[in-house]
């Protein structure tokens, strides 16, 4: 989620569970993703790479630190310019944050948020 993205694109894809190194072998073997490290403290989650360019392609996490309570499904990152204004929006026209704005260090910011037909996702706001 480095880099920059425009408002209303499709930004980054997670998925968060709590067996994330049996998660990650799953998707190198039938996707063939090439797993990479990413250190958070304690633990790593697992950043999944196109074998053919070394582009991160997707994320797997631990469901633990900033990722507690997360749904285990597949999270897309939607940009937005402003989160706040998104979020007031969100629940103006029937959806809910289900969880406070966290920070994602230099990159920026991002909510999860249920629509009105209970699919969720997450609203980012870039540093």
């Amino acid at each position: 989620m480095s880099e920059r993205a425009k408002p209303g694109t499709i930004t980054w894809t997670d998925l968060t569970v709590e067996n994330a190194e049996e998660v990650r072998d799953f998707y190198a073997a039938v996707v063939g993703w090439k797993p990479e490290a990413v250190p958070m403290g304690e633990y790593e989650d697992y950043s999944m790479n196109e074998s053919h360019s070394g582009r991160a392609a997707a994320g797997i996490c631990h469901a633990r630190g900033m990722n507690t309570g997360l749904p285990p499904q597949w999270l897309l990152y939607i940009t937005v310019a402003d989160i706040e204004e998104s979020l007031r929006k969100c629940g103006a026209h029937g959806g809910k944050a289900l969880t406070e704005i966290r920070s994602l260090g230099g990159s920026g910011r991002f909510c999860v948020v249920r629509d009105p037909a209970g699919a969720v996702c997450a609203l980012f706001e870039p540093a």
